[in-house]
Formats: C-alpha cells, sequence, structure tokens
C-alpha cells in the first residue's frame, strides 16, 4: 500500500468510513484527493490527509452540519468553534433535562398501569395509603361537576393551553385528575373548578405543590357519569366508618385507552379522599 497514493477504498478502510462518505465530502469541498495521476486522471488521497478527516469527524459527532464544518475549515477559527461547542453544550444539557422528565413521565404511567391491574374495578371501596406527591394545579372558569365530556374535554383544553403559553412540559398531561376543595365536599356542593397534574419536586418550572401523604378512602371506575355518585357513597362510608376529611378530594385519571366509542375519552379513574380517625 503507497500511503502517497491510496486510493478511495484504501482510504475509506483506514479510517472506518464508507467510500460514499468520502465521496460526499469531496463533492462539498470538505476533503478532496490530493494527487491527481496526469496520465489516467485517476485521483488518489495521500495519508497525511487523515489528520482532516478526523478534524471533519470530530466536528459532525460534535453536531456541526457539513456547511457549518467547511465554513470552520475555511475559517480556521479557534473561537467561532469554542463558541459554538458552548451552544451544543447547553442544547445537550436541555435535551438530557428533557429526556429525563420524558423517562419520569413514562415511569408514571407504567406505574399507573401496574395500579390499574391490581385495583378493584367493581365499585369496591377500599383504604390505601399514598406517600407525598406533588401537582400543579389550574382553576378553570368551568365547573367539573357541572360539565358533559365536551366540557371536561374543554377544561383539559384550558390547562393544555396553560401550559403551552408558559413553556411547561407537556410530557405531565398524560397525568392528570380533578380537585374538589374540602368544604365543598362536606356542604355537598361537589364543585370542582380545578384540574391537576402530577409533577416532579425539582421541576422549577412548575412551582409544585407537595400533597403530604396521607391515608385515603378510594373508589376506582370507568364510567365518566357516575363520579358524583361514587364520590357521595364514598363520604358516606368514610362517615360511617367513623373517619373525618383531613384534606381535598381529588380524581385521578390512572389510565386512558385507546379505545374511542363515540370519539369519546376512554378512562379509569381512582377517587381518592385523605383521611383521619374522629377525635
Amino acid at each position: 500500500m503507497d500511503l502517497q497514493r491510496l486510493t478511495i477504498g484504501q482510504m475509506a478502510k483506514l479510517n472506518r468510513i464508507s467510500q460514499q462518505t468520502l465521496r460526499l465530502y469531496d463533492r462539498e469541498g470538505l476533503l478532496t484527493p490530493m494527487i491527481t495521476d496526469p496520465n489516467t486522471g485517476y485521483r488518489y488521497y495521500h495519508i497525511i490527509q487523515s489528520a482532516r478527516l478526523d478534524m471533519i469527524q470530530y466536528m459532525k459527532d460534535y453536531g456541526m452540519t457539513l456547511k457549518q464544518i467547511r465554513q470552520q475549515l475555511d475559517e480556521g477559527n479557534t473561537e467561532s468553534i469554542k463558541q459554538f461547542l458552548q451552544e451544543q453544550n447547553g442544547a445537550i444539557d436541555r435535551q438530557i433535562e428533557d429526556l429525563n422528565r420524558r423517562k419520569r413521565s413514562i415511569s408514571r404511567t407504567l406505574d399507573n398501569y401496574w395500579q390499574y391491574d391490581a385495583l378493584p374495578k367493581d365499585g369496591q371501596m377500599f383504604m390505601e395509603y399514598i406517600p407525598e406527591r406533588y401537582i400543579y394545579r389550574y382553576t378553570s372558569e368551568k365547573d367539573f361537576f357541572d360539565q358533559d365530556y365536551a366540557g371536561y374535554e374543554y377544561m383539559l383544553r384550558e390547562l393544555k393551553m396553560h401550559l403551552a403559553s408558559n413553556d411547561l412540559a407537556m410530557s405531565y398531561f398524560c397525568n392528570v385528575g380533578t380537585i374538589m376543595r374540602r368544604q365543598d365536599l362536606l356542604d355537598g356542593t361537589f364543585s370542582a373548578h380545578e384540574v391537576f397534574l402530577f409533577v416532579d419536586p425539582e421541576d422549577e418550572s412548575f412551582q409544585p405543590e407537595k400533597i403530604p401523604a396521607a391515608m385515603y378512602y378510594c373508589i376506582c371506575s370507568d364510567d365518566f357519569y357516575a363520579e358524583r355518585d361514587n364520590a357521595r357513597r364514598l363520604l358516606d362510608r368514610i362517615q360511617e366508618s367513623g373517619f373525618e376529611v383531613c384534606g381535598d378530594y381529588m380524581c385521578e385519571v390512572l389510565v386512558e385507552f385507546p379505545v374511542f366509542e363515540d370519539d369519546q375519552r376512554n378512562m379509569f379513574y381512582k377517587i381518592e379522599i385523605p383521611i383521619v380517625s374522629k377525635k
């Protein structure tokens, strides 16, 4: 092998890249064979051109486009390379943060599926200890208990638009619910103007609100229009069992199914009312 007259195949093999890539770099003016045989017109690379090829591959791995690489090679300006790398470093940090947020969202959704598999689905009431959680509340002009499916969807659109307009992460939108203030529950007015989503306590963009750990009386259902009746049944059971309500009512959507009857959302929810023993 003549290291001063390398064929495109030899150059590609030595640098572990394809011949097609070398031809692309040639067309883009990034790396042109150094030697042209005057008799045959064949072109050859010199082994020292591997240094330039290494630089091209470094820059490509940093995230530069071929146009940007060509500009850097033409200008030879290390300051502009440093500025690009600083910007790219920040962009990667943001991507990592977004990927971690998505991973946490996926983990929460998987946890909800495990819960769905284990929880009673026949309107049975049960007690459950739930560790502390963090939520983000949004207040709507609409009252959930005065709405049908259309009104509920509108409340969710309000929340979604609010998230988007405030550059808040949309990955949390998969796990939402409604809140009824404790007094509205106890008074029997059944009014819920707040929707919420679970968030990570370290996500500063939300200013999350902590929901303390507590014992809850719960009931699950997949019947959207049965929530009011289920809530009343649950409240009656709490009072009959010698407990009292110690916080706000929450209805959490655990799972949404990819089945749409009449284009309506198909979901499985869990009503949660925090309780303590009566003194």
